[in-house]
């Protein structure tokens, strides 16, 4: 399969409750090249995302509004919008993409290039994330610093590597083999449905090409400390496959690499400043400092790697913590309660048992 000329896109944006978000990334949808239609799938929401479509309408042209009354049992929710999103898409290729996102002038058409240079059936991006408060500049660019080593871009893009990966924010993909894959309706019942279904492409034989993306999109995910909390807990485990060991070598990896140093280094300076101990503690201080300067050169320049500012990188020891509380969250979520909640919704976790 390749892209040519005449080729056209479909975009289905699942969106539920996304009145601060759905004007943003139907705008910067509508002035791409290249898009047959807009579809917006509302998912039963409660909020004014219907109102602020509706006016939308007459503005875009491309603009569809579809809207879904309920959750068919064994579904979740966004893969059931995504799904019914699909089945009405007329495009040679279909692009899901969050409601949450921004496309920036031209980003398509270069992505599209991508796809035709490079082959690929499913093209997926991981866009730039914006963070706006403390809690997000701890956290957000360390899960992906931690994801981009899980599922490593040139692995997943190599058709000779099991690997496969997907990004739901941004996922082109050619509409011949999503049907083939048996599309969203193959993945309903699963939470991370992307992943899943650049899995089932890659086993049919298609081309996946998996890219860092803050340079053609951007987002930002979680607006609470609480979305950002219950948003990790439902995705965490999953992303580990449920590897316990890895997700608690992790745990100590974050804590006693990445914050321990730091608390250690202030402990040593606060011993000898006041007890005058000797070379022992001053000793202890040098090792630490040296430590946490090694570990944030290396956040620095795996934050630089995926397009993100140097400054963040003094938000480690943070985002070292959280982190580490979020994979055991998600790991008591999934293993213990047997119960996932999101945007309302509740699902049982796999772990359970």
């Amino acid at each position: 399969m390749r892209l040519n000329e005449s080729a056209q896109v479909s975009v289905i944006i699942p969106a539920r409750n996304e009145e601060a978000n759905i004007a943003r990334v139907v705008g910067s949808l509508a002035r791409q090249e290249g898009i047959r239609e807009i579809i917006v799938v509302d998912d039963q929401s409660s909020d004014r995302t219907g109102e602020i479509l509706a006016g939308l309408k007459s503005e875009v042209s491309l603009l569809r509004i579809l809207r879904v009354e309920g959750l068919p049992n064994g579904w979740v929710g966004k893969t059931y919008a995504a799904s019914v999103g699909g089945r009405e898409a007329a495009g040679e290729w279909l692009l899901f993409t969050d409601a949450d996102t921004e496309h920036l002038p031209g980003s398509l058409a270069e992505l599209m290039q991508r796809a035709e240079d490079e082959g690929a059936d499913l093209l997926s991006i991981s866009p730039g994330q914006e963070t706006s408060t403390w809690w997000e500049k701890s956290v957000i660019p360390m899960v992906f610093v931690k994801l981009a080593k899980l599922f490593r871009f040139e692995d997943v893009s190599d058709p000779k590597s099991p690997a496969a990966a997907a990004n739901g924010q941004y996922l082109l993909v050619h509409s011949e083999i999503y049907r083939r894959s048996g599309g969203h309706e193959a993945v309903k019942a699963e939470i991370l449905e992307d992943v899943e279904l650049a899995r089932r492409i890659k086993l049919l034989g298609g081309k996946l090409l998996f890219l860092p993306g803050a340079r053609w999109v951007r987002t930002r995910m979680y607006r609470t400390f609480g979305e950002m909390w219950r948003g990790w807990t439902k995705n965490l485990f999953l992303l580990y496959q449920g590897n316990t060991g890895k997700m608690l070598r992790t745990v100590a990896s974050l804590w006693f690499l990445d914050l321990l140093p730091e608390l250690a280094f202030v402990a040593s300076c606060v011993v000898e400043a006041s007890t005058r101990a000797g070379k022992v503690p001053a000793l202890c201080a040098v090792g630490f400092f040296l430590l946490a300067v090694a570990r944030q050169w290396n956040y620095g320049s795996a934050l630089a790697d995926l397009g993100y500012d140097s400054i963040l990188t003094s938000y480690q020891p943070v985002g070292a913590a959280l982190l580490g509380a979020l994979l055991l969250n998600s790991l008591r979520a999934h293993r213990s309660t047997g119960n996932i909640e999101w945007k309302g919704r509740h699902y049982a976790a796999k772990g359970k048992g």
